[in-house]
């Protein structure tokens, strides 16, 4: 998605926030937080199971894919782009796991190797739509579309009609362990939010992510090299995606086309609820994480007071707008978004 056009220079910064503006910036630091645990308060009186240590490790351990997808779309939404190629980046890396470990469809057997090999096609995955993207000028809407149809292509084509299931000993009895009561996916996802908080805090590729997402322009007449960071952010995300198709394979023991199905929708959503913008340069991982736990605490809760899974649906879309406005409100004037 192309940045928002703006009309006109942007007002002049005094240096001073008015207290509207300073409300409405605290409104977007800590509304998703608040919004977290008010959530977790009126489920927790609505339904006495919301409350229990079980289901609080359901919710963990729901949030732990998604958690990982996200982690890696805040920085190409930091840079002001949006990727689509969630889906067809997972069912490929989802089917070549299930493929290149011991399974029931040929005699490959590269254990770890073959899961590392996944992920790096995931990263192959994310550089060509960085190329694409910034080397041929195609909006990134268009181009991680069409990265997604090849991968779910490619995946199809792997499939050839037949469901490989891993057979791989240590694979389905890593899937099956746990530490600390919890999944030990749970503690992968861990893993990557804190390599994305530290990519972000302290790397050129954290730091210039948010200022390109900002202000593209000014990046550029400073001298920084755009693109290739751009293209640096989407093999990453590229790479993230790759592993979350690996962790469905883990989970499910066998490799499947719609790995990925549905969460284009749900890391998007989870990003800008937890207050990433859709116009890059604000938010981050800490924020998206917070996203996810709100769009899988609310989907919990939701399942557990009996309410359709239809209206589920409609509710987080009602809760993406209201996101939206939330966020972007605070910086409407500067940005003088049109559409």
């Amino acid at each position: 998605m192309s940045a928002p056009a703006r009309i006109g220079p942007a007002p002049l910064e005094t240096g001073r926030a008015t207290p509207r503006r300073r409300h409405s910036t605290l409104l977007a630091d800590f509304g998703p937080l608040s919004a977290l645990v008010l959530l977790c308060i009126v489920f927790s009186v609505l339904s006495p199971q919301f409350r229990t240590w079980g289901n609080l490790r359901n919710v963990l351990d729901s949030a732990a894919v998604l958690a990982v997808i996200a982690v890696g779309l805040t920085f190409v939404l930091l840079l002001g782009a949006i990727d689509l190629s969630i889906e067809g980046v997972m069912a490929t890396a989802a089917i070549s796991t299930a493929l290149l470990v011991a399974n029931t469809r040929n005699d490959i057997d590269l254990g770890f190797l073959g899961i590392v090999a996944a992920v790096a096609l995931g990263a192959c995955f994310g550089l060509a739509s960085g190329l694409l993207s910034t080397g041929l000028k195609i909006p990134s809407f268009m181009t991680t579309l069409g990265i997604s149809a090849i991968g779910i292509g490619v995946a199809t084509v792997l499939f050839a009609g037949v469901q490989p299931t891993v057979t791989d000993p240590v694979v389905a009895e890593w899937a099956s362990g746990q530490w600390f009561g919890l999944t030990r996916l749970t503690f992968v996802a861990v893993a990557v939010i804190v390599i994305g908080l530290l990519i972000q805090r302290y790397t050129r590729l954290g730091r210039y992510a948010r200022a390109i997402g900002g202000a593209e322009e000014l990046a550029v007449l400073s001298g920084m090299p755009v693109r290739r960071y751009k293209t640096l952010a989407f093999t990453f995300a590229g790479a993230v995606y790759g592993l979350a198709g690996v962790m469905v394979t883990v989970q499910l023991g066998s490799g499947i086309v719609q790995a990925g199905v549905g969460l284009n929708f749900a890391a998007i959503t989870a990003a800008v609820v937890g207050g990433t913008l859709l116009s890059g340069g604000r938010g981050g991982v800490l924020q998206s994480v917070v996203g996810v736990l709100i769009v899988t605490v609310l989907a919990n809760g939701l399942v557990l007071i009996g309410v359709s899974p239809y209206v589920q649906r409609a509710v987080q879309g009602v809760i993406v707008v209201v996101a939206v406005v939330i966020t972007a409100w605070p910086l409407r004037e500067r940005l003088r978004v049109v559409k």
